[in-house]
């Protein structure tokens, strides 16, 4: 049982997608609300497997030699983009060049009318490149990717366009993609980067290049207040209309969000006040400290105004 596979509990109704894999055979797995449950191993079963068994098998090849097939691309082109997990939260983001051209490459991230450089390098044939890492847990919040490919011609030949392909990864769609890389050799989640019949115009793009280059737009980390509210009431007008897991959920966002601005802009610590309740938020909130290696320490804080519903961190 993999990362992505998608599963039904045994004693329950409840289906979802495993986020993660720990020893002991625990899992986690996400239901269709957004909210994560544990399990065992034991006690789901892979929902394509149960499939097969009520159905019987089918002629045409296994899905396990489907998924490790490489995804094809044109015989011309043979650009990729892959996700390499690294671990269950991590990933790291390659682009492959598995054609016989190299490519000048440019990959930005988009956020609305702004965009921000990651990558921009020669791709030479047979070759991958890592340009980026992401939390997998954060991909509703990814901005889009902006991919250009300006092919290099070193003899005289029929003239191959420019082409870019803008991309937004969505998780309903993502883990369909579970496939071995060219070059790499690895299990990634690929994409095959077709021609889009968009041609770029290159007069543009070096006037953009021109601009970044000659003044980079500088990137700064809103700083957080050092004592984060997140009772509910503080974190949502109708708190009323919400279900556990959806409160729990934006609980957890707001926790995340103010812990990576308190890591980016330099904050040496940052206390997090969640409240008694059921204990259920301040466990969750510790389980996730523990798996952080950028942080020094956690502990509860100011008992004497809120018991066990603080805590503080210290950040590395």
């Amino acid at each position: 049982m993999n990362i992505g596979d998608k599963v039904r509990l045994l004693h329950g109704r409840e289906e979802g997608i495993v986020r993660r894999v720990s020893s002991g055979g625990r899992i986690e797995v996400e239901i269709e609300d957004g909210f994560i449950i544990p399990a065992l191993k034991s006690e789901v079963v892979l929902i394509a497997e149960a499939e097969k068994n009520y159905f019987g098998e089918q002629p045409s090849s296994s899905k396990d030699e489907e998924s490790a097939a490489p995804i094809s691309a044109p015989k011309d082109q043979g650009i990729y983009l892959a996700f390499l997990p690294i671990n269950d939260q991590n990933l790291s983001l390659y682009l492959i060049n598995d054609s016989k051209m190299p490519y000048l490459v440019h990959v930005s991230e988009v956020f609305g009318s702004n965009s921000r450089t990651l990558f921009a390098s020669t791709l030479n044939p047979g070759e991958a490149k890592k340009f980026d890492d992401r939390l997998l847990k954060d991909m509703g919040e990814w901005p889009s990717f902006m991919l250009r490919f300006i092919p290099i011609q070193n003899k005289l030949e029929k003239e191959v366009a420019p082409f870019e392909k803008k991309m937004k990864m969505k998780a309903t769609q993502f883990f369909k993609h579970l496939s071995k890389a060219p070059i790499m050799g690895k299990s990634v989640y690929l994409f095959a980067l077709e021609h889009t019949t968009q041609e770029l115009d290159i007069r543009s793009l070096n006037q953009e290049l021109q601009q970044i280059q000659s003044s980079p737009a500088p990137i700064t980390t809103q700083r957080p207040p050092k004592s984060v509210d997140l009772h509910i009431e503080q974190l949502h007008s109708q708190p009323d209309k919400l279900s556990n897991s959806e409160k729990m959920r934006i609980q957890l966002e707001a926790f995340e969000s103010k812990l990576n601005q308190a890591i980016a802009s330099g904050m040496d610590e940052i206390t997090f006040i969640h409240g008694l309740g059921n204990g259920v938020l301040r466990k969750e909130i510790h389980k996730r400290l523990s798996q952080l290696g950028n942080i020094k320490y956690f502990q509860d804080t100011q008992k004497d105004q809120w018991g066990y519903g603080a805590t503080l961190v210290r950040i590395s």
